[in-house]
């Protein structure tokens, strides 16, 4: 197959990074400290730096008076402790949202209430308040005539899963299914909402250092975890953990309902135990979700869906208890000085270099849950994914080829590598020209999820793919 060369640049950006206008980055502004900055100068902040989303723990006059009229579309919350009144007082419902978002909107663009957070882990017991709190605040946005615009959801924890390993077998807990998911789904489907969704793959790796490579969950450079039920190769925790939850709504016929990411983030600082805290971590997860969510489309299960992810947090809060790390998620110091420089617009992302230091990322893995085989130092080589499908890989091809100036005179007609005539040998062979020619940096060989990279050389990956193949074929056929 003879690669198309595009003339134009915006032609292929768009074909490459197929959500860039579509993916949208947040930032949760939680407020448990006392030296934070004024809410005037914080909104200033989210401003200068781009941020137009962000999601508030609850319904300050303050907070939500100095959004007024910024342009940035705001979450607001109902608190746990208010769920039994929502849930057992339509007036109660119909009075709250009087006072805190009708009283507001539309000069402040509340766009979304989470009703509560994280119920099913609330030691009060309340999530048998959860759906009919839900359904009362909408009942009260629908006589403010506001619930075309405002809609409701409530953030879960991934300790709603019963299991979320591998992602295809995600599975709510049982106990949860009738009396919350079912209707809550249902609720959600109705209303045209979508399942808001707390994901930490910090936790994740902290836990199971044994088994998932550092690399892995920070978005950098690996050779991916294959599911083995339904055979997607993953190549970031979060998407795995991402797509668990979408196989849990699957399972229960709910395929059609969105996902929000309403909190995710990584620690700057953590006790000695806390294994994976660090600024450099940091800053490396949250710049490369960044990136991951502004120009890589969506998961592996759910390539076209259009993520909205919130980074947890804005600030470090010092008044928060626990953990070291529990006071040092932050993206910013209260005063407002940058906890380390990642962007957060398409703009921001041209100059942006995952910094990492000489030895990060180094330390040798086992296969396994989550994991991946090794890390990728040293030498390496980039390949095309064949589970990417060929419309992203022939884009990516023409991109490499074209605007990205790869040497692709080799895969010619007629020319050496020509043969094997297959679009994935020519896309590998052109991202591993554009891959070393740009000194193997990272985010050289992405391509938007059509590539990865490999310890071995692209002929001789080439050769154990085909007789990995060859083997399928005899062993289907025999």
């Amino acid at each position: 197959m003879v690669p198309i060369f595009a003339s134009f640049s915006l032609l292929l950006i768009s074909a490459l990074f197929i959500v860039a206008d579509c993916g949208s980055i947040g930032v949760n502004y939680g407020r448990i400290a006392n030296n934070l900055p004024s809410a005037t100068k914080v909104v200033e902040l989210l401003k200068s730096q781009a941020l137009n989303r962000v999601k508030v723990y609850d319904t300050d006059p303050a907070v939500l008076h100095a959004l007024s009229g910024s342009g940035i579309k705001v979450t607001v919350d109902l608190p746990n402790e208010q769920l039994f009144a929502a849930a057992k007082s339509t007036s109660f419902a119909n009075s709250w949202v009087q006072r805190n978002v009708a009283a507001y909107y539309p000069h402040t663009e509340i766009e979304a209430i989470a009703v509560g957070n994280e119920v099913f882990v609330d030691p009060h017991n309340t999530t048998k308040f959860l759906v009919p709190a839900m359904k009362n605040i909408h009942q009260a946005l629908v006589k403010s005539n506001l619930h075309s615009d405002i809609k409701i959801s409530s953030p879960i924890a991934l300790s709603a899963l019963q299991n979320s390993y591998p992602s295809s077998a995600g599975s709510f807990r049982p106990e949860l299914i009738e009396p919350v998911f079912k209707p809550m789904l249902n609720f959600l489907r109705q209303t045209g909402s979508f399942l808001m969704v707390n994901a930490y793959p910090f936790f994740a790796y902290e836990s199971n250092t044994d088994v998932i490579s550092l690399d892995y969950a920070l978005f950098r450079e690996n050779p991916g975890v294959v599911d083995a039920g339904n055979g997607l190769r993953y190549f970031s925790l979060f998407d795995a953990q991402i797509d668990a939850v979408f196989a849990a709504m699957s399972a229960l016929k709910y395929d059609d309902i969105r996902l929000v990411v309403t909190e995710t983030g990584w620690p700057s600082k953590g006790d000695e135990n806390e294994i994976g805290a660090s600024a450099e971590n940091a800053a490396a997860y949250n710049g490369n979700l960044v990136r991951r969510i502004l120009t890589g489309g969506g998961t592996p299960l759910r390539p076209k869906a259009d993520l909205t992810v919130y980074l947890f947090a804005l600030f470090n809060e010092n008044n928060k208890v626990g953990p070291t790390s529990e006071r040092n998620y932050g993206l910013f110091y209260p005063t407002e000085e940058k906890v380390y420089d990642i962007p957060f617009t398409v703009e921001g992302l041209k100059n942006y270099h995952d910094r990492r230091s000489p030895v990060a990322g180094n330390q040798p893995v086992n296969g396994g849950k989550g994991g991946v085989s090794k890390s990728t130092t040293g030498n390496t080589w980039c390949v095309a994914n064949g589970e990417a499908g060929k419309e992203k890989l022939q884009a990516a091809l023409d991109f490499a080829c074209g605007e990205g100036g790869a040497d692709c005179h080799s895969i010619q007609p007629g020319a050496t590598c020509y043969d094997p005539n297959t679009l994935e040998a020519h896309a590998s062979f052109a991202f591993n020209s554009y891959y070393q020619k740009n000194g193997r940096h990272m985010g050289t060989c992405y391509f938007g999820g059509a590539a990865y990279v490999v310890t071995q050389p692209p002929s001789a990956y080439s050769i154990l793919l085909s007789l990995f193949n060859l083997a399928h074929i005899k062993l289907f056929s025999a």
